[in-house]
């Protein structure tokens, strides 16, 4: 088949989106399509676009056996919302102009979603290119944005609802990242046809002999530290004050807690720490991908914190995956979906109530001081993300949901 894949986020960036779309860009292509990417120029998640594509209005270049076309997108330091507004809008207008002149005619057409607004783009390529439109929605838009409190612009709020869906009753076939978005566009649109695209990871793609001693070294931490990682966004859907209040309550053990990356929140995290006057709080800028199993090696377990919401009831933050390959049980603030498979099935480490930090401090201690316990849930772990969430199976379960769905949409009639 010849794929075309749209989206605003792509390697040589760095994140959860970027490397789970441009992987399974490599695995599709490698299963025999043809795979192409229009993409915006670098910039996340510094906010400005990379050196060596400033000045671009237009790129093409093959990273890993994938052909990527990018288009202009404006790029600003500021991280107000009218500010990301108004660059989602930009990669908009420039992915079609750029599309319609450079993109080959193809079968599929891939948009990732969110921005929402990239549907537009999706739409009118798909029509361009005469391929069929698959919308795959990692984060429900606008919905989030209004629970989070992001958006509460009554006319934005409508125009968002009324082009999501538009997009849901014009896609072939609407992927969803977790169970509960596939659920909660199904209750919403029953005619809609979904599929529980799930996340994973590549296998091979982390060092789990990695040396604890020289990360820990590296990384500042001590032999007897009890290190927490939290890598990842520091946004407003983590509510990573949890771990602020959690650290003043083990401010007296050998507790630390590492956060590692990049995100409109982390200033105003980095401050409240200041003046909490917290010493066992360590914050590190973003790590590249090939140093996360460095990383992870120093720490002894991770915390997934997102915040009290009944929407992130159906959320599976992608970082939970790199913890469990890498052993490292989970510390998980996340309800629902998330907790049904991980702590309740995979037995993979301890749940804490969403936002409860004394609850967090709570099962830092259990887990800190059962050692048996610990060793079991490191290698539930292990065993569970091998079993579940292979992206190599991944690739060839989308692929065959592809092919049967343009099957169906192109069956002739009478058929």
């Amino acid at each position: 088949m010849k794929i075309l894949i749209l989206t605003q986020y792509y390697p040589p960036e760095v994140g959860a989106p970027q490397f789970r779309i441009s992987d399974m860009a490599e695995r599709l292509n490698k299963l025999g399509n043809t795979v192409t990417v229009l993409t915006a120029m670098p910039n996340y998640p510094q906010m400005s676009v990379h050196e060596k594509y400033r000045g671009k209005v237009y790129s093409r270049e093959t990273i890993n056996g994938i052909e990527v076309k990018r288009s202009w997108i404006y790029a600003n330091r500021r991280r107000s919302f009218g500010s990301r507004i108004f660059s989602y809008f930009s990669f908009l207008i420039t992915s079609i102009i750029t599309g319609i002149f450079v993109l080959p005619k193809a079968d599929i057409l891939i948009c990732e979603s969110p921005p929402l607004f990239l549907g537009i783009s999706a739409w009118i390529l798909a029509k361009a290119k005469s391929a069929k439109l698959v919308f795959n929605v990692s984060d429900i838009w606008p919905e989030s944005a209004v629970k989070l409190g992001l958006v509460s612009n009554k006319t934005l709020i409508g125009i968002s609802e009324r082009l999501e869906r538009f997009m849901y009753r014009s896609s072939m076939l609407v992927s969803g990242q977790t169970m509960g978005i596939c659920k909660n566009i199904n209750a919403r649109f029953p005619e809609v046809p979904t599929y529980w695209w799930r996340n994973g990871i590549d296998l091979d793609s982390f060092r789990t002999d990695a040396s604890r001693v020289a990360a820990r070294s590296e990384f500042g931490f001590s032999a007897d530290d009890f290190v927490l990682l939290y890598a990842g966004i520091l946004g407003h859907a983590q509510g990573l004050e949890v771990l602020l209040e959690s650290a003043r309550i083990l401010a007296a053990t050998k507790v630390k807690f590492f956060l590692v990356g990049d995100g409109p929140e982390k200033q105003r995290i980095m401050a409240l720490k200041e003046s909490m006057g917290l010493k066992n709080v360590i914050f590190c800028d973003v790590i590249s991908r090939s140093r996360m199993s460095e990383v992870l090696a120093c720490a002894d377990a991770s915390v997934i914190p997102l915040r009290k919401i009944d929407l992130f009831k159906g959320a599976i933050p992608s970082k939970i995956f790199e913890s469990l390959i890498m052993r490292k049980p989970l510390l998980l603030g996340v309800d629902g979906e998330a907790r049904e498979l991980f702590i309740d099935k995979g037995r993979c480490g301890l749940y804490f109530e969403p936002e409860n930090a004394v609850d967090l401090a709570e099962k830092i201690t259990d887990l800190r001081e059962n050692p048996i316990e610990y060793a079991q849930f490191a290698e539930n772990a292990y065993q569970y993300v091998v079993a579940n969430f292979s992206r190599e199976e991944i690739a060839k379960e989308l692929l065959a949901k592809l092919e049967y769905q343009f099957k169906v949409v192109n069956k002739p009639q009478g058929e």
